[in-house]
C-alpha cells in the first residue's frame, strides 16, 4: 500500500463521514424539527418506545444523536428516565440502517441494469443531482432533499474510495497478521472501541470495517470482536453530552453505555463458550460487508430484545451508580390530569387543584434555592430549579386546558367559582415560579461578570429571603386547606417584608453613592428585591382570594379586599403586623 493509497484512504474516509453527517443533518430539516417532541409524546409503553428510537436513529443515521436527544429531554424534565430506556435501546437497532445500506455495493451481476443499480455507478448521479437541487434551487424543502442525496452519494462515493483504497492491504502480511491478532477478543473490543470513540459513529466506524472486508482479510473471528466493541465506543457521545447535565440525565448516558458493555459481554460469553464446545469451520473464513451488517443488526436487535423485560433493573442500576444526595430530590413528577374524571365534575376540579398545588411548590423550592444559588452557581441546583420551571409552565398550560374542558360540563354554582378562581390561582403561581427564576438568572450573570456582594448586603438579603420562605409556606397551607385563617397572616406579613425592603433599597442606594459596592453588583442587587417584592405582592393576591373565597368572583377586587383588611375586617390584623415587625424588622434595623 503506497502513500497515495494512504491519501486517498484519508479522503475516502472524509467523504464517508461528512456524506453522512450531512444527509442526517437533511433528514432531520425534512423533520421538521419535530423530534424532540415526538419522542416525548410516544413513550407510553416500552415496546413503542423501542420502535421510535430505532425508528428516529434510522433517520438521522446516529443512536448516539437518538441518545443525546433523549439526555436533553431528561435533563429539562420533560421526559422521565424511564421513558427514554426504551427509545435508547431502540437507537441501537436503528443505527445498523447505515450498513445494511453499504452491503449493497456487493450487489452483483452482468447485466447493465445490475451495474447501474449498483452504488458505485448512481451514487455520484445522486449526489451531483442533489448538489443541483441544493445550490440553484430557494425552496427550503426542496434544498433539504438535495442535502439529503448530497449526503447519499458522498457517502457511497467515500465508500467506494474507501474499498479501492484498501484492495493493495490483501496481499500485505503485516495487515494479515494484524487482523490475526484481533481475533483475540479483548484487543478486537478495544480496537472497534476506540476507532469508534477517535471518530464518533458507531455507523461511520462498522462502514469503514465493511471497507476493509473487501480485502478479504477480514475474517469472522476478527471482525465479531470490533463490532462489539463499536457498539460500546458510541457511547462516549452521549457521556460528553451529559457533562455538567442533571443526575437524570446523567443516568440516561450510563444506561445506554450499560447496556452496550452488558450486551457485548453475554455475546462474547455465549460466542466463545459455543465456540468452545463446537467447531466453527467459518471462523476463519472471510467476512463481507452483508456478513457484518447483519452481524450488526442481530447483536443489536438481541440485546434489546434481551432488556426489554429488566427496563426497571436497569434504571435502579443507573440510579444505583449515580444516586441522589441525602435528602435531595431530583426527579419532577408531572401529575397526569385524567379527562375521564370530567365526567364528574366536582372531582375533576379537586384533581386540578391537587395539580395547582404541584405549582406551588414547585415554585416554592425554586425560590428557596435561588438566594443561595446566587453565590453558589451550582450546575446541578440550576438544572433542577430549571427543570421545576418547565414543569411549571407545562401545568400553567395544562390545567388551564383542562379547566376549560370542565366548564364543557353541566356545573353548580359553587363548581363554576371553583373553577374560576384556580384559573386565577394558576397565573398567581406561575408568575411567582418567573420571579424566582429570574432571581436564579442573576446567578449566572454575577458569575460571568465575577460580580459579589457586601457583607452587609448579604446580610440584609438574607433577612428578607427568611420573611420571603415564611410568606410563601403560609400561603401555600391556606390554599391546600382552603383555610382563610391562614390566609389572614399573609397580608401582615406582606406588609413587613414591603417595608423591609423599602429600607434595605434606601440602605443600598446609600452604598452605591458611597462607593462601597460595584455598580454592576448594585443593579443586580436592586433587580433582585424588586423580584422579592413582587413574589410577596401574588402572595398577597392568593391570600386574599382564600380569604374573600365566598365573595362574587366576578366583581372581586383582591387590591380593594387587602385594603379592608386594615378597618378591622381581619380581627388581629394589627397585632399579626406588630409580630412580624418585631421577628423580621426590628433585627433588619440593628444590622
Amino acid at each position: 500500500m503506497t502513500i497515495f493509497d494512504v491519501i486517498n484512504l484519508a479522503g475516502g474516509i472524509a467523504l464517508f463521514l461528512y456524506g453522512m453527517s450531512i444527509m442526517g443533518s437533511g433528514l432531520e430539516k425534512i423533520a421538521g424539527g419535530k423530534m424532540e417532541s415526538i419522542l416525548q409524546k410516544l413513550t407510553a409503553s416500552t415496546i413503542r418506545s423501542v420502535l421510535l428510537g430505532a425508528l428516529i436513529t434510522g433517520i438521522i443515521q446516529s443512536s448516539a444523536g437518538t441518545t443525546v436527544i433523549v439526555i436533553g429531554l431528561v435533563n429539562s424534565g420533560i421526559m422521565q428516565l424511564s421513558q427514554g430506556i426504551g427509545i435508547i435501546m431502540g437507537a441501537n437497532i436503528g443505527t445498523t440502517v447505515t450498513g445494511q445500506l453499504i452491503r449493497l455495493s456487493e450487489m452483483s451481476g452482468g447485466s447493465t441494469w445490475m451495474e447501474f443499480c449498483k452504488p458505485d455507478t448512481f451514487a455520484p448521479l445522486v449526489a451531483f443531482a442533489g448538489a443541483i437541487l441544493y445550490v440553484f434551487i430557494k425552496a427550503p424543502k426542496k434544498r433539504n432533499i438535495g442535502q439529503i442525496m448530497m449526503g447519499f452519494g458522498l457517502l457511497f462515493t467515500g465508500m467506494g474510495i474507501m474499498t479501492s483504497s484498501v484492495e493493495p492491504l490483501r496481499d500485505s502480511p503485516l495487515f494479515v497478521q494484524l487482523f490475526t491478532s484481533l481475533q483475540n477478543p479483548i484487543l478486537g473490543v478495544l480496537a472497534g472501541m476506540l476507532v469508534t470513540i477517535a471518530i464518533q459513529s458507531s455507523s461511520a466506524s462498522v462502514g469503514i470495517l465493511q471497507a476493509l472486508s473487501s480485502t478479504g482479510v477480514v475474517t469472522w473471528g476478527s471482525a465479531i470482536p470490533i463490532i462489539l466493541g463499536q457498539n460500546i465506543g458510541t457511547c462516549s457521545t452521549p457521556l460528553i453530552a451529559s457533562i455538567g447535565a442533571s443526575k437524570a440525565a446523567k443516568r440516561s448516558a450510563v444506561v445506554h453505555l450499560y447496556f452496550n458493555v452488558i450486551g457485548t459481554l453475554v455475546f462474547l460469553a455465549a460466542i466463545y463458550g459455543m465456540k468452545a464446545l463446537l467447531r466453527f469451520d467459518w471462523w476463519d473464513d472471510p467476512i463481507g460487508m452483508g456478513d457484518i451488517a447483519n452481524f450488526h443488526t442481530l447483536f443489536n436487535v438481541v440485546v434489546t430484545v434481551m432488556f426489554i423485560p429488566f427496563v426497571r433493573l436497569l434504571a435502579k442500576l443507573a440510579e444505583m451508580t449515580i444516586p441522589d444526595s441525602v435528602g435531595e430530590k431530583t426527579e419532577v413528577e408531572i401529575p397526569v390530569l385524567d379527562e375521564r374524571l370530567i365526567t364528574s365534575p366536582a372531582v375533576a376540579i379537586q384533581q386540578a387543584k391537587s395539580a395547582v398545588e404541584t405549582m406551588a411548590r414547585n415554585a416554592q423550592l425554586n425560590y428557596a434555592a435561588s438566594i443561595p444559588v446566587l453565590y453558589s452557581h451550582d450546575s446541578e441546583t440550576l438544572n433542577l430549579i430549571h427543570q421545576r420551571e418547565n414543569i411549571i409552565d407545562q401545568l400553567e398550560v395544562a390545567i388551564s386546558n383542562y379547566l376549560v374542558k370542565i366548564t364543557d360540563r353541566e356545573l353548580s354554582e359553587n363548581e363554576s367559582h371553583a373553577v374560576s378562581e384556580l384559573l386565577n390561582f394558576i397565573v398567581e403561581y406561575e408568575r411567582i415560579g418567573d420571579y424566582a427564576i429570574n432571581v436564579c438568572e442573576r446567578s449566572g450573570e454575577m458569575f460571568d461578570k465575577e460580580l459579589s456582594f457586601t457583607g452587609a448586603a448579604k446580610t440584609e438579603l438574607a433577612l428578607v429571603d427568611k420573611a420571603l420562605q415564611e410568606i410563601l409556606d403560609i400561603t401555600l397551607r391556606a390554599f391546600e386547606q382552603s383555610d382563610a385563617r391562614i390566609a389572614e397572616q399573609v397580608e401582615p406579613l406582606e406588609e413587613t417584608i414591603d417595608l423591609m425592603i423599602e429600607t434595605v433599597r434606601s440602605r443600598h442606594i446609600q452604598r452605591l453613592k458611597s462607593g462601597e459596592c460595584q455598580i454592576d453588583g448594585g443593579t443586580i442587587y436592586m433587580e433582585i428585591l424588586t423580584n422579592l417584592e413582587r413574589i410577596s405582592d401574588h402572595c398577597s393576591n392568593i391570600a386574599a382570594r382564600i380569604v374573600g373565597s365566598e365573595e362574587d368572583v366576578g366583581t372581586f377586587d383582591a387590591h380593594a379586599f387587602r385594603r379592608n383588611m386594615h378597618d378591622g375586617f381581619v380581627p388581629n390584623f394589627n397585632e399579626m403586623l406588630a409580630q412580624y415587625k418585631e421577628k423580621y424588622y426590628e433585627p433588619l434595623c440593628k444590622v
